[in-house]
């Protein structure tokens, strides 16, 4: 579950930057498992929904939000939730 006491106010200057990216409009599947997706389909998956990251310009406002937000989902700002996670313990560990 996202820690939401890490995020700012709901304010549309914090959060507008996700106007712009890349992912606007595309189901949200491209970026989300079904529950149990696993293996070749998942790797599959996580490759296309990266390939959308790379063309997008707010890239890094989407990764610093997920970081932010310890989010357990998805792939966002070009990362999945298992390479944030070593990311977070890399930075902890520092």
């Amino acid at each position: 579950m996202p820690n939401l006491k890490r995020l700012p106010m709901p304010l549309i200057e914090v959060y507008e930057w996700q106007h712009s990216g890349a992912c606007m409009g595309l189901d949200s599947s491209v970026f989300f498992s079904p529950s149990r997706e696993r293996g070749a389909a998942k790797h599959l998956r996580e490759q296309g929904a990266k390939a959308v990251c790379a063309t997008c310009p707010v890239i890094e406002e989407c990764r610093d939000h997920a970081l932010a937000a310890r989010e357990p989902y998805g792939v966002w700002g070009g990362m999945t939730v298992e390479e944030r996670e070593l990311l977070t313990r890399e930075r902890k560990a520092g």
